[in-house]
């Protein structure tokens, strides 16, 4: 009788996890994180309540880290892929390598070590760029912004260019450090990410 139960026990553990949502990962740094503001404000939560509202059956893991560097991710992708099993990752990381400085080759290998890292797994995989303010010149600004194009070429994944497209340069969209975006822009920067991850939910 027990080996029965036992046997209906793991029939339905099975068909459970069978039927369990795919999961989207969000690999990314303070402007992921929703920093400096609620949780649920954040694009990322707003993320997961628009796949409810258009019934897209998948289950959003915000992995983003404050202050993380392309370096610290690509210390971390490994765990993160084996913990959450991504169908898929979006990666949203650079940010913090352009406004400390940091050589773009260095920046270059550790999302090529992400991404790949990402795909080696099965995962899908939405790179997105940023952009650094002028004042950082134009032969870094340029190199800069070119890295995020090269290794999404380079692994023929999804792309999207800047982030903070329509939000950035709109001081009233910022907090006060004027680095991370106000619960008014998050809508924004949802509206930015959905049209690269919308391609990806529909391939399903």
């Amino acid at each position: 009788m027990w080996i029965r139960v036992l046997l209906i026990a793991i029939t339905l553990l099975g068909s459970a996890l069978a039927q369990a949502a795919p999961t989207i990962l969000v690999f990314g740094d303070s402007l992921s994180a929703a920093y400096g503001i609620r949780q649920q404000d954040g694009w990322v939560a707003l993320l997961q309540q628009r796949l409810q509202q258009r019934r897209f059956d998948y289950n959003v893991v915000n992995a983003s880290i404050s202050g993380e560097t392309s370096s610290g991710g690509a210390a971390r992708i490994a765990a993160a892929l084996a913990t959450h099993k991504p169908a898929i990752t979006i990666v949203a990381l650079g940010a913090n390598d352009g406004l400390r400085g940091l050589p773009v080759k260095q920046m270059i290998d550790n999302l090529t070590t992400i991404v790949h890292a990402a795909r080696e797994k099965g995962s899908q995989v939405l790179l997105i760029g940023m952009r650094m303010p002028p004042n950082y010149g134009a032969a870094y600004t340029n190199e800069y912004e070119k890295a995020f194009i090269g290794v999404a070429r380079k692994f023929k994944c999804a792309h999207l260019p800047f982030l903070l497209e329509g939000v950035a340069g709109r001081r009233e969209l910022f907090l006060e450090d004027n680095l991370h975006p106000t619960a008014a822009a998050q809508p924004m920067v949802l509206e930015t990410v959905w049209k690269g991850l919308a391609p990806l939910l529909a391939k399903r």
